[in-house]
C-alpha cells in the first residue's frame, strides 16, 4: 500500500520542545538529525558531567514528571548551535546547549514548570555519537495519522501529533496497520527503513501539548481498545536519503 509523508518532527533537547521540519536528510543507522541530541540531566542522574554513552530516561528531565513541559516548542538554528524555546507561560529563551552557561539559563527558565518534589534539573548534556533517546538503538519513530484519528475518536477529542513525540508521520494507510509492518521494510521518499518494534507509551501522552495540562487518558483508551499501551513503531534507517512533506510512503515492501 502507498500513502504519504505528512509530518517530520524533531526534538533537539529531550522532552523540552518539538519542531516541525519541511524536509530532512536521513542517514543509514542513525536517528533523525539532532533529534534528542541534548538532554537536561537532573541532580540524581547516575553519571557526573557528560554521559559516556546512553543512559535511561529516568536520569533526565521529562514531561512524564512535569506535564507543563509538554507545551514547549523548539527551533534549532540553521548552524545547529542554538535552540529557541517557547512556552505559553514563559518568555522565549534562546540557549546554546554546548555553552557551559546554557545550563544555568535553562534551569532557571523551566523552574516554574518543574515540581518541587522531583530531583532538581542540573545541567544540559550530550553524548558523543549517541542520541538521548528513550532506547539505546538509533531508531526513527514512525507514526500513523489514521491511528491517531481513531484513538481521538475513541477518546472523543482531537489529538495533536505532538503528544506522541514521533519523527515521521505517514497518512493514507489503515488505522493501526503500522503494527503489521514490524519485521518488514518500508520506503519513504528516497529512504528505506526496517520496522523493528512497537513503541510503548507513558503518562506524558496524557498532556495537551498546547496547554501543558493533562486532559485525556491516552493509556486507558489504548488499554481498553487493544489491551496494550503501544502507539507507533520504531524503525531503523537502512538506506538514507532526503525526505520531505508529501513524499510517497510504501509499506510493507
Amino acid at each position: 500500500m502507498a500513502g504519504r509523508l505528512a509530518h517530520i518532527v524533531r526534538h533537539p533537547i529531550k522532552s523540552l520542545g518539538w519542531e516541525e521540519l519541511p524536509a530532512v536528510e536521513l542517514k543509514a543507522g542513525q536517528v533523525l538529525p539532532f533529534d534528542r541530541h541534548w538532554a537536561l540531566a537532573h541532580e540524581a542522574a547516575a553519571f557526573d558531567g557528560a554521559p559516556d554513552g546512553w543512559y535511561a530516561k529516568r536520569n533526565f528531565v521529562r514531561g512524564v514528571a512535569a506535564p507543563p513541559l509538554m507545551a514547549i516548542s523548539a527551533t534549532l538554528s540553521d548552524d545547529a548551535r542554538s535552540v529557541r524555546l517557547s512556552h505559553p507561560e514563559r518568555p522565549t529563551l534562546e540557549v546554546t546547549p554546548d555553552n557551559a552557561d546554557a545550563s544555568v539559563g535553562l534551569v532557571d527558565w523551566i523552574a516554574p514548570l518543574w515540581p518541587a518534589n522531583r530531583p532538581a534539573p542540573a545541567r544540559l548534556v550530550a553524548a558523543e555519537s549517541q542520541a538521548m533517546t528513550d532506547v539505546p538503538d538509533p531508531f526513527v519513530a514512525v507514526l500513523n495519522l489514521a491511528s491517531l484519528r481513531d484513538l481521538g475518536q475513541r477518546m472523543g477529542k482531537d489529538l495533536s501529533i505532538h503528544r506522541f513525540r514521533g519523527n515521521l508521520w505517514v497518512d493514507g494507510f489503515a488505522e493501526w496497520e503500522e503494527f503489521d509492518w514490524v519485521g518488514h521494510e518500508i520506503r519513504i521518499g528516497a529512504t528505506r527503513l526496517r520496522v523493528e518494534e512497537p513503541i510503548t507509551r507513558c503518562n506524558a501522552t496524557k498532556a495537551n501539548p498546547v496547554t501543558g495540562q493533562v486532559d485525556g487518558d491516552t493509556l486507558a483508551a489504548l488499554e481498553a481498545a487493544f489491551g496494550h499501551r503501544d502507539f507507533g513503531v520504531y524503525a531503523t534507517v537502512i538506506e538514507g536519503g532526503r525526505v520531505q512533506h508529501g513524499d510517497i510512503a510504501e509499506a510493507p515492501l
